[in-house]
């Protein structure tokens, strides 16, 4: 369960091509931070696909995310799966089938740094967030690509590097790459990308 929701958090919150150019890493920054917060909130689709090394297969799972300010997000898997990730301030709610869980993060050390990982990756605080992760960005084509490299042992553990995907138009994620120390290797798609619109409070409430 914690794999799972820790995967979770780096996507929220990743192999740079032979054409990458180095970047000014200041300036990027400063334009992903600066588009981050004027962002109310944010909707997208998603696609998975997980790919596992062991059984050279790929699973794909598609789904929905939403955020709002401030500490409000959800990242509900609807198929082939349902299972939904909910956060809504000091609180976490997981809902998986019949099974739910609401935990008070203040009370809980794991669950206090997975959703300060997760809120400082949707609004950008990631890549200039040094106890987390070493952080390189590069250019290529019409992207920014930050290689983000694991700080904590924890991650370490885990993951080799989480790979993110820029779109330099919007100065937002549009692709996260994760590469885990066993040789699988997840990626997530956003479409439908849509800021700064209303929202249905509901989509928030934890029960």
């Amino acid at each position: 369960m914690k794999r799972f929701i820790i995967t979770i958090t780096l996507t929220i919150t990743i192999t740079i091509g032979l054409y990458a150019q180095q970047v000014n890493e200041v300036q990027v920054r400063q334009r992903i931070s600066q588009v981050a917060s004027q962002m109310k909130s944010m909707q997208c689709d998603f696609v998975q696909t997980k790919h596992v090394k062991m059984l050279n297969d790929k699973l794909v799972s598609k789904g929905k995310m939403y955020y709002q300010q401030a500490n409000k997000l959800r990242w509900e898997y609807i198929t082939p799966y349902q299972y939904t990730f909910l956060l809504n301030d000091q609180k976490v709610q997981i809902k998986s089938g019949q099974r739910n869980s609401v935990i008070d993060v203040k009370q809980n050390k794991v669950f206090r740094e997975i959703a300060r990982i997760m809120m400082n990756s949707v609004v950008g605080k990631s890549l200039s967030d040094t106890k987390d992760f070493r952080v390189s960005i590069a250019e290529s084509g019409t992207e920014w690509v930050a290689t983000l490299l694991p700080q904590r042992k924890e991650m370490k553990q885990m993951f080799q590097k989480v790979i993110l995907h820029f779109n330099k138009q919007r100065s937002m994620v549009s692709q996260v790459v994760m590469l885990e120390k066993n040789g699988d290797q997840t990626v997530i798609d956003l479409r439908n990308v849509k800021t700064n619109q209303p929202l249905n409070s509901s989509l928030f409430v934890i029960k």
